[in-house]
């Protein structure tokens, strides 16, 4: 499976939510070879919508010559789309919004009605990726985080989503944690060879990597004694 790896993240490789998607990535690998391309979005010039929508109509040219028409070349060569990235104001970091939002030349002007909605026919075929989102952040708990994140993410990619959201993700970062860390990275590592497998993540599976690892409150504390 060829796996394009967006990493919103600007701490690049030392991201917190990295060490997340690193070991689901190692499940996958487990069961099968994989081609994995991870791109630090960060260090990639892409400059920001104007919404002037020329690309939706001229076949998909944009106005900005910058990184996005070879990024946007390697999501359609993949199978897999992963978004990796730390929760910002309960969305996207600002660089992987740009890349999010300079997508538009996938599309064209052209609706369509699909279920009770409408979107835009598209310029693309991209009806053979699947799509993942693996996001991490710092709160004890996932109430009233990451719901913003992960709407925005199935109204992008309605079909064939998998999304994964861990909080007191920056335990992965902290040596002391690993009492904790390791085994939960266990977890994601076995959700990747499922997927990698069947495609799915067994619910309940899912359902231990998205909660806590410590109590809610003794790892508020711990944050609030470091600040």
């Amino acid at each position: 499976m060829k796996i394009l790896v967006l990493n919103g993240s600007p701490k690049r490789e030392k991201s917190d939510t990295m060490h997340i998607t690193r070991a689901f990535l190692d499940g996958m690998k487990e069961a099968a070879p994989q081609e994995v391309h991870i791109v630090n979005i960060i260090d990639k010039q892409i400059e920001y919508c104007t919404g002037c929508f020329t690309c939706k109509r001229n076949g998909g040219e944009c106005i900005h010559n910058d990184d996005i028409r070879e990024l946007l070349g390697k999501l359609l060569a993949s199978d897999l789309l992963l978004f990796s990235y730390p929760l910002y104001c309960y969305g996207m970091p600002a660089p992987m919004k740009a890349f999010a939002d300079r997508t538009m030349p996938l599309s064209s002007m052209a609706m369509k009605k699909q279920d009770d909605r409408y979107v835009h026919v598209g310029q693309a075929d991209f009806s053979h990726l699947r799509y993942m989102m693996i996001c991490g952040c710092g709160f004890p708990n996932s109430n009233l985080n990451f719901e913003p994140a992960v709407m925005q993410f199935k109204l992008m990619f309605p079909n064939n989503h998998t999304i994964i959201t861990v909080p007191e993700n920056p335990m992965f970062n902290a040596p002391e944690a690993t009492a904790v860390t390791v085994p939960r990275l266990e977890l994601v590592k076995l959700a990747g060879k499922q997927y990698a497998e069947t495609g799915k993540i067994d619910d309940d599976l899912l359902a231990e990597i998205c909660s806590p690892m410590i109590p809610e409150d003794v790892y508020a504390t711990i944050c609030n004694e470091k600040k």
